[in-house]
This record gives structure tokens, sequence and C-alpha cells, in this order.
């Protein structure tokens, strides 16, 4: 079995961590009522997706 002769640097294991990261979820405008909504999903202020009336949503008072 293959056995590392050194130690790995902090320095080189942390370059290598430096790439793996959470990637930022990318939002577009609402098609129906322009606000910020994510891919695939509906759209939280106006319930609408893909054109289509899928919830109702409550106006706040």
């Amino acid at each position: 079995m293959a056995v590392p002769k050194r130690k790995k640097s902090k320095m080189r294991v942390r370059q290598r961590k430096a790439h793996i990261k959470a990637e930022v979820a990318q939002a577009s405008a609402c098609a129906n009522c322009g606000a910020p909504q994510r891919a695939h999903r509906v759209c939280s202020s106006c319930g609408f997706y893909r054109g289509r009336q899928v919830l109702t949503v409550k106006a706040a008072d």
C-alpha cells in the first residue's frame, strides 16, 4: 500500500481545499412581476411559474 513519504504542509492542504466551496444560487427576474426568483422554482412574491398561476399568495397588510 502506498504511504506518503513526507507530511503535506498546511499551505499545500489549504490551497487544495480553497477550491471546495459552496456556490451562491443564481437569481433571475420573474417574468410576471420582476422580483428576484431562483431558477426552476415558483416566484415567492406572485406565485407564478412558467407563465401560470401555481400558488395563491396573500397580500401583506
